[in-house]
């Protein structure tokens, strides 16, 4: 099992800035690839940014590109969303997900979720 544990959400100003974490631990030799995804309240989730730890390469959607930048430190087992220039439309919940190697495609693992809220 991985375990995964979110922080650094809180409210920040439109065009302000914060940074996520994201720290895994269990059977973290597992894991192929870690994203972010968010919630916003009456919306779908949807995915934000991932990251693969093999060869680092990175994925992100069409609305944080240019914005948002997710790295990993595999030595402490830990994923980073750096996000700037946040505008209202990216307050939701944003939780840190992972998937094993023989499953590459299932996110099966799901942090708690930390609120970032961008005010106007």
């Amino acid at each position: 099992q991985v375990q995964l544990v979110e922080s650094g959400g809180g409210l920040v100003q439109a065009g302000g800035s914060l940074r996520l974490s994201c720290a895994a631990s269990g059977r973290t030799f597992s894991i192929y690839v870690m994203g972010w995804f968010r919630q916003a309240p009456g919306k779908e989730r949807e995915s934000v940014a991932a990251v693969t730890w093999s060869d680092g390469s990175t994925y992100y959607a069409d609305s944080v590109k240019g914005r948002f930048t997710i790295s990993r430190d595999g030595a402490k087992n830990t994923v980073y969303l750096r996000m700037n220039s946040l505008k209202p439309e990216d307050t939701a919940v944003y939780y840190c997900a992972a998937a094993r190697a023989t499953n590459k495609s299932q996110y099966e693992y799901w942090g708690q979720g930390t609120q970032v809220t961008v005010s106007s």
